[in-house]
């Protein structure tokens, strides 16, 4: 039985609060909401933190304000509105497909957000990375998925942030210096162990969705059990279309994003598929040449689920998947 280790627990009422008390803890202090993501981590001394901060006690976190979401929202509630999966679906879709109901019930917006990167060799038990000698995210020297890498090659496995990134969200960061809003796309790093641009003592507070105008965005997600696993490939589609006449669109594609999470360290934007679809109906030309455009930079390590050149593959099916479910939309 893994059990956690020894750690002070606190319990902010504010956000500066919070703050304060990271500070005080220094580089031993961690934050968490849900703790779906770090108490099996701290179990499996992935973390080892001496102080954990709760963030779930912080009213600010947890409101839902028109566009604006609370990061510390349960997955659960994130996709249970009626209104919020009426104007931002893709984002309430991505929620409700993270693990299982008992997990979403505990887990959050935030928490899914920052996930920590996930690898065959590092999402093990000390025993048995000690067994093989650690890797280099955490207490060793190799990533044993490409030993010769001077860099770790652990994938971001979050299902809401290619959606983030897609849909052009903008993160609120507060800290000890002050807030800052930063894009969702700039929120991330493609490092498997630097993998946020988070500082360690900022909290993420809400996150900030564009007003539906115009645009409608989709997620799709492959996993070997539908009800449970992590993705070995997410996609998320982003169109904005053409505006016509009165309140009618031309059918066109004034703008697109395609968004692959699992694949990469880092949710990874593809500009090539995005440019393919720019300034033309969403026909069946168009939507081949997108996946293709995606499918040649996805490059899936042997750090996840299934065969590497099938997973390759599964890239242009869900990516032409993504973008006719756009099309029959309309």
């Amino acid at each position: 039985m893994l059990r956690l280790p020894s750690f002070k627990y606190l319990q902010p009422r504010t956000l500066k609060e919070a703050v304060a008390m990271k500070a005080d803890a220094g580089p031993e202090g961690m934050y968490v909401a849900g703790g779906t993501d770090l108490y099996p981590n701290m179990k499996r001394r992935h973390q080892e933190p001496r102080t954990v901060i709760s963030l779930m006690g912080l009213k600010e976190l947890r409101k839902l304000d028109g566009w604006t979401v609370g990061t510390c929202l349960t997955l659960s509630e994130l996709s249970d509105v009626p209104t919020f999966r009426q104007s931002h679906r893709a984002v309430a879709h991505a929620a409700e497909l993270v693990s299982t109901p008992l997990l979403r019930n505990m887990g959050t917006l935030g928490g899914n957000l920052c996930l920590d990167t996930r690898c065959n060799y590092y999402d093990q038990t000390y025993e048995w990375r000690k067994a093989i000698d650690f890797c280099m995210k955490k207490d060793g020297h190799i990533c044993w998925v490409a030993p010769s890498s001077p860099r770790c090659w652990a994938v971001s496995s979050s299902d809401v942030a290619p959606v983030a990134v897609a849909i052009g969200a903008e993160f609120r960061l507060v800290g000890p210096q002050g807030e800052r809003v930063v894009p969702a796309g700039r929120f991330y790093h493609n490092d498997g162990i630097n993998y946020l641009t988070k500082q360690p003592d900022e909290i993420l507070v809400e996150v900030r969705l564009p007003a539906p105008d115009g645009w409608d965005a989709v997620y799709h997600k492959l996993r070997r059990r539908g009800s449970f696993d992590f993705p070995v490939l997410g996609v998320a589609a982003w169109v904005k279309w053409e505006p016509g006449n009165g309140n009618r669109e031309t059918g066109r594609v004034a703008e697109a994003r395609i968004v692959l999470g699992g694949v990469a360290s880092w949710p990874q934007e593809i500009p090539e598929a995005a440019a393919a679809l720019r300034g033309c109906e969403l026909g069946d030309d168009a939507i081949a040449r997108a996946a293709a455009a995606a499918y040649r930079p996805a490059k899936p390590l042997d750090n996840t689920d299934f065969d590497l050149s099938w997973r390759k593959q599964m890239t242009r099916v869900h990516v032409t998947r993504a973008l006719e479910e756009l099309r029959g939309r309309r």
